[in-house]
Order: structure tokens, then C-alpha cells, then sequence
């Protein structure tokens, strides 16, 4: 069964680059722009993983990965936060939120590829 993907970021250049990655790679992938569009997708598709942008206009990636958490149907669901901080603090608190890892940007295609491969095997 093909493994699918959610991507959520505001930056339209960032989705449609993971989005093409990741369809090449052979994952089916939905996108969203918000957090309420994500939750919306989450509820309504349950994606294997969620690429998760910290910073989204509506509510922040921390508080959408969280409510994500709080719903029992979701408890499977891969989500790797996306943020422009490498420092601990805020590895930390996507952590203490529920998500299961974390791609500091910028980053390469490459390395995207291969951590989304690795939290899905």
C-alpha cells in the first residue's frame, strides 16, 4: 500500500518542492497552507507522516502537532516538524508537543528524503 504524506507549509516554493520530492519518491502527498486546512487533511485522510511547519499563519505548528496528539484516530500518524531553529529549545519543544522528529531549515531535498524514509520503515 502507498504511504502517504501531508505537507504543511505557508511558503509555496517549500510545498511544491516536497510535494514533488515526495511524489517522485512515490508517496501520495496532500498540502496545506494552515493549521486549520491540516487538521482538516489529518482528520480526514490520516497520512502516514506530516512534514509540519512550526511557523503557520493561523495557529503555529507546535499547537496544530498537539491537537494532533490529543485525537485518539491519530496516535500513528509520523510528524516531523519543520523549523528555521536548530537550537535545543526548540527541538524540545516540538518534542513535548508529540513530534517524532525535526528538519531544521534550510535543508536539502536529500536529506528531507532520507528522514522521511527512515521515520516510515
Amino acid at each position: 500500500m502507498t504511504k502517504s504524506i501531508l505537507v504543511v507549509d505557508d511558503e509555496p516554493t517549500m510545498v511544491f518542492a516536497l510535494a514533488q520530492l515526495m511524489k517522485a519518491e512515490g508517496y501520495r502527498v496532500t498540502t496545506a497552507s494552515n493549521g486549520q486546512d491540516a487538521l482538516a487533511c489529518t482528520l480526514a485522510d490520516q497520512p502516514n507522516l506530516i512534514l509540519l511547519d512550526s511557523s503557520l499563519p493561523d495557529r503555529d505548528g507546535y499547537d496544530v502537532c498537539q491537537t494532533i496528539r490529543e485525537q485518539a484516530n491519530c496516535a500513528d500518524i509520523t510528524i516531523i516538524m519543520m523549523n528555521t531553529s536548530s537550537r535545543p529549545i526548540a527541538l524540545e519543544k516540538g518534542r513535548a508537543c508529540g513530534a517524532n522528529g525535526a528538519l531544521t531549515k534550510p535543508f536539502s531535498l536529500a536529506t528531507a528524503a532520507k528522514t522521511i524514509k527512515d521515520h516510515l520503515e
